[in-house]
């Protein structure tokens, strides 16, 4: 969580009493966390083996993608802004964002760094550039109505039998009627609805647990994404959240959660993931 913001969440979000899930002792013993993550969920729906080396080996990853670091440094400048307008501080400008963006740069080996044919650092610090000038000039670096969290801890259970879901959401606001859960994005290009509904599952769930915060209140989803464009262009896509589409996803993460519990981890070769995947020498060890 960002500095400074979970003092400046008190009056706002209420303290929840700790979990009494029983199965949040399984998946201790499992991974050493009392609960599940999404992450965790998609890491072991795209390939149960790499779940096995991050979260219950605890293997580091040989590489990372420059991509997850960019994308990560976005998420961070976007959230100082609206980090600024829930403490009530003056708007950071481009420099500010961009010194936040580069922070996320930071904590790994440049030798580590898996750069595209076409990427280099200076080329991605530029794309920075655009992109939050892009943002700041956007409807979207408002806010309708208040701002209740950023990068706000959120925790809770959602099936009996599953271990609490653990997350953090990257924006919460709320209006006269309506609770939004706000994910941040960068992008290729501009999402099809096609996309936008193949990545609500995460969102559903959050919106599930973020329920309790203003109870009457109409829940929705928003992406806010940021493409990676020559010329960057900011989106929103806003959905009300439909009570089948929450069971439909609880059902998925109970499954998986068998699954996951079951211990059986094997891999899952895929062109797309194993490119950029930061296990290839273990996988590549691995007998069975």
């Amino acid at each position: 969580m960002i500095a400074g913001v979970e003092d400046a969440l008190l009056p706002v979000l209420p303290s929840k009493p700790a979990s009494t899930n029983p199965t949040n002792e399984v998946a201790k013993r499992l991974t050493g966390r009392d609960y599940i993550s999404w992450s965790a969920l998609s890491t072991f729906r795209t390939c149960p083996l790499k779940y096995k080396f991050r979260y219950v080996d605890g293997l580091r990853e040989e590489s990372v993608s420059s991509a997850l670091i960019f994308g990560t440094g976005i998420h961070t400048a976007v959230e100082q802004h609206y980090q600024a307008l829930l403490s009530g501080d003056p708007k950071p400008d481009l420099d500010a964002l961009l010194f936040a963006y580069r922070s996320a740069w930071l904590p790994h080996e440049p030798d580590a760094i898996q750069f595209g044919s076409t990427e280099t650092r200076a080329s991605l610090d530029d794309l920075a550039a655009r992109m939050l000038t892009a943002f700041l000039a956007s409807p979207s670096a408002s806010v309708q109505g208040r701002v209740l969290g950023v990068e706000e801890e959120i925790r809770g259970m959602l099936v009996e039998g599953v271990p609490d879901l653990y997350g953090r959401v990257d924006l919460l606001t709320e209006d006269a009627d309506t609770l939004v859960v706000t994910d941040i994005k960068t992008s290729r290009g501009k999402w099809s609805q096609e996309q936008v509904e193949d990545s609500g599952e995460q969102l559903l769930l959050y919106s599930h647990l973020a329920s309790e915060i203003s109870p009457g209140k109409k829940i929705a989803t928003r992406f806010l994404v940021l493409t990676k464009t020559k010329e960057p262009v900011v989106e929103e896509h806003v959905r009300e959240v439909e009570p089948g589409n929450v069971k439909r996803t609880l059902a998925g993460v109970e499954r998986v959660w068998r699954a996951i519990e079951s211990g059986v981890f094997y891999p899952a070769p895929s062109t797309m993931n194993c490119a950029s995947c930061g296990y290839r020498a273990a996988c590549r060890a691995w007998a069975g």
